[in-house]
Order: C-alpha cells, then structure tokens, then sequence
C-alpha cells in the first residue's frame, strides 16, 4: 500500500514530512526530543540536526539533544555525516575501545530518526520514502536500504531529491511548464532542469515530474566552513597542526558555522575562540563582503555557474531552452545565503527564482511522492567498462549508458564484442562501474576538512587518486566474470557479442552470443541496477 511518511536525510539537518491526505499535501513533522523549530520567514520549520553523540556511558544523543547538552563541539559528535558516507569515506573515530565509522554513526542516527517518526504516526505495513542525491552512487543507497532492514518490517522508495523539491513547492507547480531545481544544502550541490507532466489516463496521480537535465557539485555549506576554518587560521598565523589548535578545532569550526549562517541576515559576525588550557585565542571579524571575497577566492560562483549550465545543455539537447523555465525552486540551507540568491536572480531574472521553501521543500513532496504522486525520471548517472588501455599503459572508461537515458530501452542501447586476453580463457567478465564527473584537476590540489580517529578536525590534500576513488563505483566487483567459454577462448580471438538494453526497474540487460558455437549464453540477463 501506498505511505504517509517521508525523510529527507541531509549533511546538516533532516526533515520529516508526513502526507495529510485532506490538505492533498507533505506537511512537516515535529519530532520531539529530536527536533527543533527553525524561524523561516513567517513560518517555523521543524528540522533534526543531522547529529550524533556517543556519551561515555553508552547513551546516544541525536540531533537538537546535542545541542541542548552543548555537546556540538565535542570530539565525541559525528557531524556532516551524509557528506562522509557519500564519500566512501574510511575514517573512523576511536571511542571507548571501539572505532565508529561515519556509516556506523549515520545508521544509528537515521534509525532513531525513522523508530520514532514510526511510532508517531502507527506506521507498520506502509512504504516510507528516503530521499537521494542527483550524485548519488549505489552504494549509498545500498547502504541506506541496510539501515532500513534493520527495522524489519519497513518498506520503503528511493525519491530523488530534485524532483521532490518540485513536487513539495506544491502550489507553484502547474502541468505542462518546466522548472529548475536548485539544491544547495550541506553536502552538495544538485541542479536539474525538471518538465510537469499531468498523466490524463490516471487523473487521480496527479503532477508528475520528467527530468531533462542534471548536474552535480561536490560543494556544500561543510566546505563554505571548511574555507573559513582555513581564513581563520591563516588570518591568526596558526596551522591545524599546532596542538593548541588541535585542542579547539572543533570549536573553531562550530563558530565559523554559525557566523556563516549570521551574515546570511547580518552584515559582520565574530569568530572568537579561547583555548581553556593555554589561554590562546583565535579572533576574526568578518564582514559580510569579506565572506564573499572568500567565496569568490574559491571560485564558489563560476562553479555554480558551470554546475548550472551543465544541467541547461542537457535539456537543451532535449528540446528545452533556457527561456523555457518559468520558475527557478531553491532548497537548502545553503541557497539562503545572500550572493547565491543575488547570482541566480541575475542568470534567471529576479522574478523568476523562489526562495519560500529552501528547507523543507524536497521532505514534503517525497511525502506526496510515497503517497502516489509520481514522476519520469531517467538514468542518472553514467555507466562504463573499465578496460586495459596500452596506448596509455593505464585503465582507461568506456561509457555503455549515458547519463539521460530513457528507460526501459525498446532497442539495445549498445553492443560490444568481448576478447580472450590469454589462450584457454574459459571465465570473462566486464567490470562495470558508475561514473561520475572527477572534480580534481591535475593543477589542482584541493582541500578537504576532516575529523581524525580523536575526532579533531584536519585539512588534508585531496588528490587525483582520492577523486577517481570517489568518481568511480565498480558495480560487479564481486561478480566481474559471468560469461563462460566452452571450449576455452584463444588469446585475442572474438568471443562474445554482448547487447545491451535497460528494463522498467533500471537494470542493464545483457544478452550474449558465443560467437565460436553461435549460441546464445544470455536472454536479458540483468547484471547490475542502474539509479
């Protein structure tokens, strides 16, 4: 049966929104303990801090527990979360004896997260709907479908972020326009260009929404504090090395959080820090125009920009032209701040870009999604085979589905014919990965803020190794050979001929011919699951 309730997991704060099938809309949901009411405009919106604390007598405190106990400063508290699991990222916090990954620490708060809004609402055999990234890989949903089997009895839908925050603006959207989704949250960035379709066959649906075009930035407000952690230091003279700075990281980085979200309403915020044991202090003043100085030093706008025009060439492959989007729908907490809005009311129109919903737009329209309210949607990301270049002496990708692909297919999509790479070969495979756009430039060498095992904050170097792990998914590692050769292949002889094809669930079909016994080995036969 259909449900009622929907999370919106993000780096910095979770929404829960619940269907009200006489309002016909997703209304946010109080969860006490956990939640806490953030003024916007002339409403309240409930969000839980995304947060965990493991206190040394085995309690955990989630969301605004930590803050109420002061504890968000403390070593002991996993913060920006969905960033880290997103990330693959292998860190581990050692507390107690024991070391605590962020997908361990992300579990536990998600599942408290989702118990408790249970319980509230009576909810036993209903689908419940997790929202995802448009730059989500499989393994993070993988992951999430192991944290919800772990209530046992909970069904739920994966609802992608971009087209829920067009469902959850509700009233603005009407059949037939097309719209742009901009999500700036914690985590990332995510823009797509989105068509409102109304089904006239099933009336009772209601709006649906087509994806025409997507893009995807690994930049969110957890790097904006990353760079003004790093501003303050250098304006201060210290390093993160220094064990004076090590001692209060944590708490340089909560006050560079908090005067970031100041200057979105204020014109100067204070960063000042005092080390308890030496009596050191670490002061910034920092004015609102000083803040965007450091975000155009790091090249947060022309990022944006081409993050922007990314998605637009996409639609505008499939027949949609800029001047088509009637309204530009902001979420996340991070599209509140003031240059953003200005740079998005100068490359749409001031008119054009609405700014009432940025934080709990994407939670209520996952709501009327599980609800029944549904959309088009397309492949997301881009799929390859990895194979040995020799011209290059490395690896190198070729891409078998792109990114914007309909499904399911009527036609394969493409065909390949497979070699033997040595004489007797009778197991070959294709490693199959999900690809993303790497975002480390060879000049470059970006920085990443990250929390050691002690749980105190370091910059460490990103480099191009790091970003290829991150933009790279093997999807079959565990069953890269499935293609049998009786009798065994020769070294270099054409083997295999392999049609592609995609079906109604996103899986990617193969079939096969021997073409030594001109047999078919495969009848669409699905290798791996497409998002």
């Amino acid at each position: 049966m259909a449900g009622r309730l929907a999370i919106d997991f993000g780096t910095s704060n979770t929404v829960v929104a619940v269907w009200d099938e006489t309002e016909q809309q997703g209304n946010v949901l109080h969860i006490p303990d956990y939640g806490q009411y953030t003024p916007y405009q002339n409403e309240n919106i409930s969000v839980i801090p995304s947060l965990i604390h493991y206190a040394t007598d085995k309690q955990q405190w989630v969301g605004s527990q930590v803050l109420q106990r002061n504890l968000y400063h403390s070593k002991r508290t996993f913060r920006w979360i969905k960033r880290y699991i997103s990330n693959r990222s292998p860190i581990k916090m050692r507390l107690d004896g024991q070391s605590l990954s962020y997908f361990d620490a992300g579990k536990d708060f998600l599942l408290r997260v989702i118990l408790f809004a249970t319980e509230e609402l009576d909810i036993s055999d209903e689908e419940i709907a997790l929202t995802v990234p448009v730059e989500s890989f499989e393994h993070y949903e993988n992951w999430l479908n192991d944290v919800v089997s772990e209530t046992k009895s909970l069904r739920f839908r994966l609802v992608d972020e971009a087209s829920s925050a067009a469902l959850g603006y509700g009233a603005n959207i009407q059949p037939g326009d097309v719209y742009f989704i901009f999500d700036f949250g914690g985590g990332t960035l995510d823009v797509s260009v989105v068509l409102v379709e109304e089904e006239k066959s099933q009336p009772q649906s209601g709006k649906r929404c087509r994806i025409l075009g997507k893009a995807g930035l690994d930049v969110g407000g957890a790097t904006i504090d990353q760079w003004l952690f790093q501003a303050v230091l250098r304006k201060n003279g210290r390093t993160d090395n220094e064990e004076s700075v090590r001692e209060i990281s944590n708490t340089i980085l909560v006050e560079c959080e908090r005067a970031k979200e100041r200057l979105s309403s204020h014109d100067h915020a204070d960063i000042s820090v005092i080390n308890p044991f030496s009596g050191d202090m670490i002061f910034f003043e920092l004015s609102r125009i000083q803040f965007e100085d450091l975000l155009e030093e790091n090249d947060l706008f022309s990022k944006i920009d081409r993050t922007i025009r990314r998605a637009l060439n996409s639609a505008r492959e499939r027949g949609y032209q800029e001047d088509d989007i009637k309204t530009v729908l902001t979420v996340g907490g991070s599209s509140q701040i003031p240059a953003v809005q200005k740079m998005l009311r100068r490359i749409f129109g001031k008119d054009k870009v609405l700014f009432n919903r940025p934080l709990d737009a994407v939670a209520r329209g996952a709501a009327a999604f599980v609800a029944g309210v549904d959309f088009y949607d397309h492949i997301q990301h881009d799929y390859g085979i990895r194979y040995f270049n020799r011209q290059k002496n490395a690896y190198d990708y070729r891409t078998i589905v792109e990114r914007g692909t309909p499904y399911p297919s009527n036609e394969p999509i493409i065909d390949l014919t497979i070699k033997a790479a040595y004489d007797g070969q009778t197991e070959l495979g294709l490693p199959i990965y999900e690809m993303s756009e790497q975002r480390t430039r060879p000049e470059e060498q970006p920085m990443e803020l990250v929390f050691d095992p002690s749980g105190t904050a370091r910059l460490m170097t990103i480099t191009a190794e790091d970003d290829v792990h991150r933009t790279r998914f093997w999807m079959n590692e565990h069953n890269p050979t499935f293609l049998t050769a009786n009798p065994p292949a020769q070294q270099s002889e054409k083997r295999f001929q392999i049609y592609f094809s995609i079906d109604s669930n996103k899986r990617l079909l193969i079939n096969t011919h021997d073409l030594i016994t001109d047999r078919m080995i495969h009848k669409d036969y699905p290798v791996v699951k497409l998002t």
